[in-house]
């Protein structure tokens, strides 16, 4: 073995029914006393009972999908015209993301409280949209100093949502098996990932207030971010990024219909992570085990049910080509990316 391994300082709570108080003690070990708090107006019965438990100077509620550059903006300066030391977010990634965009400008320290399974809270990695380009990066300053996740809060996530937010999850484990920097540690994470992810999340989708599979589920998202984190975006996520911000789609609904065809696209030229993620799933195969996971949950499966057009995918072709990873398993030509992106738009069988 040769490898460097990076593991991010962060303090994780598992807390179900307990987030008021639990985002009390995160605030005060952090020496919050101004608190910034984000959230939307869809999130406010999550976010009233934490708030009645913290200092709160300002409350914030102007949250955009992809985290706009004149949104970011406009919350940057709410948060230094009202002096706030810490920033607490309650949402799912697109909050995460505007606490993150907060954080990048002011060194501010976030407790991220998800309400989905995006998985952005255990990462360094933010992303800002300016027209139709995203703009990702990575630095310490976003990384959450605390996370607290509360399986109560997911109990009214709706089915379609948590379906597509879990397999977005999924996606961060499927890109750690080779994305740019991954390495045992990261493998064994994302397969522990998946693995907890197709046990929770058809849990979840028979039982959508159960609190044994929404923890399951969060207990994999978030083994998922932290691999991700480490190995950074592979082929799945740059053609997300692309497509998201391009397009304006719906960033968890994409990365669940991208995901089978990029598993499809890398598995031949990556058996070792191939067969890990098919012990995952207790299947032969990494794709059967997918596939059928995707059938139990009747995922996503056409990027055209979303919004993109049908001409997307050769405006979109340069510059996914250009984001992708060198080291990415199966080479990437103009055709074979080409005949992926289309057969996602369509929701094409996977062959």
């Amino acid at each position: 073995m040769k490898f460097t391994h990076e593991t991010l300082p962060q303090r994780v709570v598992f807390a179900a029914g307990e987030s008021p108080v639990a985002v009390a003690a995160e605030v005060a070990a952090l020496g919050g006393s101004k608190v910034m708090l984000i959230a939307s107006d869809r999130e406010k019965e999550l976010a009233d009972p934490i708030a009645k438990e913290i200092p709160v100077v300002l409350r914030h509620e102007e949250v955009v999908m992809h985290v706009p550059v004149e949104v970011a903006g406009r919350a940057r300066r709410a948060a230094v015209d009202a002096g706030v030391d810490i920033l607490v977010s309650v949402g799912g990634g697109s909050t995460t993301g505007l606490a993150k965009a907060v954080a990048l400008t002011t060194g501010l320290p976030i407790v991220a409280v998800p309400t989905t399974y995006a998985g952005s809270e255990a990462t360094n990695v933010w992303g800002l949209t300016e027209g139709e380009t995203k703009t990702t990066g990575v630095d310490d300053k976003v990384l959450p100093a605390s996370v607290v996740y509360d399986a109560g809060l997911l109990t009214s996530l709706p089915g379609e949502m948590t379906v597509a937010s879990g397999l977005n999850a999924m996606a961060h484990c499927v890109d750690s098996m080779w994305g740019p920097r991954a390495d045992p540690i990261d493998r064994a994470l994302a397969q522990e990932g998946i693995r907890a992810l197709a046990t929770g999340l058809p849990a979840v989708a028979e039982d959508s207030t159960g609190v044994e599979g929404i923890e399951q589920t969060l207990y994999g998202a978030y083994l998922a971010a932290v691999a991700f984190a480490s190995v950074g975006s592979g082929m799945h996520h740059k053609i997300c990024h692309v497509l998201g911000g391009m397009f304006n789609l719906p960033h968890a609904q994409t990365h669940a219909v991208v995901l089978p065809y990029v598993l499809a696209f890398n598995a031949p030229h990556a058996p070792e992570a191939e067969a890990r993620i098919a012990q995952a799933f207790g299947s032969q195969e990494a794709g059967a085990g997918l596939a059928t996971l995707r059938e139990v949950l009747d995922a996503p499966r056409a990027l055209r049910d979303y919004g993109m057009p049908e001409g997307g995918s050769a405006k979109a072709l340069g510059p996914i080509k250009k984001a992708i990873p060198a080291n990415n398993p199966t080479p990437v030509t103009d055709e074979n990316l080409t005949a992926l992106l289309k057969a996602a738009w369509a929701g094409d069988p996977i062959i």
